[in-house]
């Protein structure tokens, strides 16, 4: 099975030349370490900054930069700064090109959930909505099953949807799908993975 560093290491490859992306909190964060040689992709943080570099050393902390997730970040020598009327008028208006988010369920239609469990978890929604209803492309990453061992993709969620039919790929610990009509398409396995293992733990329907 692919590690957190090995699975954004994977979305990475997802990134376009000319593209700005945001990241999402969770492993989407790690993304940022990973960007591949030759892409210059530009890095969106929904609380107001744009131009994210790879996180800090121990030397470098500025406590001052921070991503959405209260992580500490760096900057390039093209970043900005605004407010989150600027942030999300850049999302809404359809000016980012992807988003690379985290969840805790995602449907076989492409529905995504990712923002609470009720009586559980209420996080709150953060920019999510916005992001998935503005960008152009959604890739999520995540870990195939929950603590249980149950599939978290799922014939159709269970949990609060954040949107609908939204979610191009997903990426988790065991494979790489793509969101197409009736189904999930598998397209990758995870280093050691077998197409019976992963199969075995899935719920949603796998087309091919």
């Amino acid at each position: 099975m692919w590690d957190r560093n090995q699975m954004a290491a994977r979305a990475a490859k997802e990134l376009q030349d000319g593209w700005y992306v945001n990241l999402g909190i969770g492993i989407p964060t790690l993304v940022s370490n990973y960007i591949p040689e030759g892409v210059d992709v530009t890095l969106q943080s929904e609380n107001g900054m744009l131009g994210m570099g790879p996180f800090p050393t121990e030397d470098a902390i500025d406590a001052d930069l921070i991503n959405a997730g209260k992580q500490t970040i760096t900057e390039l020598d093209r970043t900005s700064y605004f407010g989150s009327e600027q942030s999300f008028a850049m999302i809404r208006g359809g000016k980012i090109a992807m988003a690379i988010l985290g969840a805790m369920e995602v449907a076989e239609n492409g529905d995504l959930a990712n923002w609470m469990i009720p009586k559980k978890l209420v996080k709150g929604m953060g920019g999510a909505m916005d992001l998935v209803a503005g960008v152009g492309r959604v890739v999520v990453v995540m870990d195939h099953t929950n603590k249980k061992g149950e599939s978290k993709l799922l014939k159709s969620c269970t949990l609060p949807l954040t949107g609908q039919g939204v979610v191009d790929m997903v990426i988790t610990n065991l494979g790489v799908f793509n969101v197409v009509e009736g189904g999930l398409e598998l397209i990758e396995l995870a280093d050691g993975v077998t197409d019976e293992e992963i199969r075995a733990v899935t719920e949603a329907t796998i087309v091919n």
